[in-house]
């Protein structure tokens, strides 16, 4: 970054938020750039302003809350400043209604990312009411939750085999179910990004959803999907990560993550991508 005009480097997260110890890419991408001799700015909420030549928005929440959004103007520059909604319902192309004539399998998810975990975990941090409202829909049967493990994730062969209660819950989602396969193996592809820096892997399991527990092998892949990237320029990512698949020669968006972490990766595999993704912040510094 020698020669480079940026001078001071502002990452804006939740004010509650565990950004040191959660394994988030941008915290070890940071820690690269402060060797490199920038400054680099931990911004916890919006009470102060701060000042700095660009700022990361780096709110691990699915919808980022007004009062963010309004302290991002602040900034004369910001990555992902358009990337303030990660709900299935802004991101899926797939979701399945009542009365649209989808006959084929459908999986159930959360409506927010990551199951709702990160929402529900704030939830749990507040007043005493909320914490036990939460206990108490925490007892409730699944189809009326607001949180939904990954792992928990349900597949039905058909929309008549989904609980109807599903349909009437606001907080989750029913997409159609499809999946990459690879002989016995379910598939799951990962493209990560910051600016014109990229990784990208194709991970294998036996089960229909495909976590990093899961996984029983992993290969690099070159060649992201043209699609794939005019979905990334549609939906304003300069930074993070796509959970996708190419099912029957369809590009299938599972997930679209701006605060991705390590999760399964490996040290060596994870430092390596640490590295080449840091390289990416220079395409924003002209």
């Amino acid at each position: 970054m020698e020669g480079s005009i940026l001078r001071r480097v502002a990452i804006l997260i939740h004010e509650r938020d565990q950004f040191e110890s959660t394994g988030y890419f941008l915290f070890h991408m940071a820690s690269l750039w402060r060797e490199q001799g920038m400054q680099i700015v931990i911004v916890r909420g919006t009470g102060k302003p701060v000042d700095a030549d660009i700022a990361i928005l780096h709110v691990d929440l699915t919808i980022v809350p007004r009062s963010y959004r309004r302290y991002l103007r602040t900034f004369p520059r910001t990555l992902n400043s358009a990337v303030t909604d990660i709900s299935k319902r802004h991101v899926s192309r797939h979701l399945v209604h009542p009365g649209d004539g989808y006959a084929g399998p459908v999986i159930v998810k959360t409506d927010r990312n990551s199951g709702g975990t990160r929402e529900a975990g704030l939830r749990k941090q507040g007043v005493l009411a909320r914490r036990l409202s939460r206990k108490v829909f925490a007892r409730l049967p699944w189809t009326f939750r607001s949180t939904l493990p990954s792992h928990d994730y349900h597949v039905f062969e058909s929309r008549k085999q989904v609980p109807a209660a599903i349909w009437l819950n606001p907080r989750i989602v029913v997409e159609r179910f499809l999946p990459e396969r690879s002989g016995e193996f379910y598939c799951l592809r990962t493209w990560t990004f910051l600016g014109e820096k990229e990784t990208n892997s194709l991970s294998y399991a036996r089960e229909p959803v495909v976590k990093s527990t899961n996984v029983v092998r992993r290969d690099v892949v070159v060649e992201i999907p043209e699609e794939l990237r005019r979905m990334r320029l549609d939906l304003g990512f300069d930074y993070g990560k796509f959970d996708y698949a190419v099912s029957n020669g369809e590009v299938v968006l599972y997930d679209a993550n701006r605060t991705p972490a390590f999760g399964g990766l490996s040290t060596s595999v994870s430092s390596a991508s640490v590295r080449l993704l840091a390289e990416g912040l220079e395409s924003f510094l002209a």
